[in-house]
């Protein structure tokens, strides 16, 4: 069963959900010389859910993320965040509007310390400008305290207080990936990009994150669209799944109605049976 049709059970209340999403991708296509990475890919990310979006290497998903971002340009369709069309935004407008991400390699300062990578993330939505930080303002001042709060609110709170001053690069994976999640929410944003959050980590390292993200959820109310091939992590966390194949949506539902489609057992296990 289709999530729309699920929440809906009718055009109209589908369109009233497609208007109301956080995030709302519609007729997504794009092309890389003779290959189409993505064909006529739609679905909505409702506010406060968490989205696992899953295929086979291939699929499109990274694709699909740097449309997102901003990186790269669809040839088709339309992405409306909070309402407003992003594909009119550039990159450097995401953070303000909302919009956070990770990397599947992490891209951390790796000479600068756990505490200015942190703060380098509320650096992005920092209020005032050049002339106010450039002459030493009061409200400069002001809002480098407030920073520097929520650096050390988030440090406490991803449990990195003893490596605080540490350089980035001169730590664990596992750690530096707790690292660059406390930097992209320190951007306060209402949608959250993961991209294979997953990658590198041990089975409890697995199994802490996925509380994680479930806590993150909770504790902020914030949307999180998260491409990852841990099944069993995507499962467990997702309140929506979206499969790709060949750049195609071919599930898009709850994740036990995902899990059973024949496409998606197709798609992995190359039969339907």
């Amino acid at each position: 069963m289709e999530l729309a049709e699920a929440r809906a059970g009718g055009e109209d209340h589908d369109a009233d959900f497609q208007a109301s999403a956080l995030l709302a991708v519609q007729g997504l296509t794009i092309r890389f010389g003779g290959v189409t990475a993505l064909q006529d890919v739609s679905f909505n990310v409702a506010r406060g859910a968490i989205c696992g979006l899953i295929g086979p290497n291939g699929a499109g998903k990274t694709t699909l993320f740097n449309c997102i971002s901003r990186l790269y340009d669809p040839d088709a369709g339309s992405i409306a965040f909070d309402g407003r069309p992003l594909l009119r935004c550039s990159r450097h407008e995401l953070a303000s509007l909302g919009i956070a991400r990770t990397f599947q390699n992490v891209a951390l300062f790796s000479t600068m310390s756990v505490r200015e990578n942190v703060c380098v993330g509320a650096h992005a939505v920092a209020r005032g400008g050049f002339l106010v930080n450039a002459l030493a303002m009061p409200q400069a001042k002001r809002e480098e305290k407030r920073i520097a709060e929520r650096a050390d609110a988030l440090i406490e709170e991803f449990g990195l207080e003893a490596v605080a001053d540490r350089p980035a690069g001169a730590l664990p994976f596992g750690v530096r990936k707790r690292v660059e999640l406390a930097r992209a929410l320190a951007k306060q944003p209402k949608l959250l990009l993961l991209d294979e959050p997953a990658g590198g980590l041990n089975h409890s390292e697995v199994d802490g994150l996925a509380d994680e993200i479930r806590a993150i959820r909770d504790r902020r109310g914030v949307a999180v669209l998260l491409v990852e091939h841990h099944m069993n992590l995507v499962m467990r966390v997702s309140d929506q799944v979206v499969a790709l194949d060949f750049g195609r949506v071919i599930a898009n539902g709850r994740p036990d109605e995902v899990r059973r489609h024949p496409e998606v057992m197709r798609a992995y296990l190359g039969s339907a049976n």
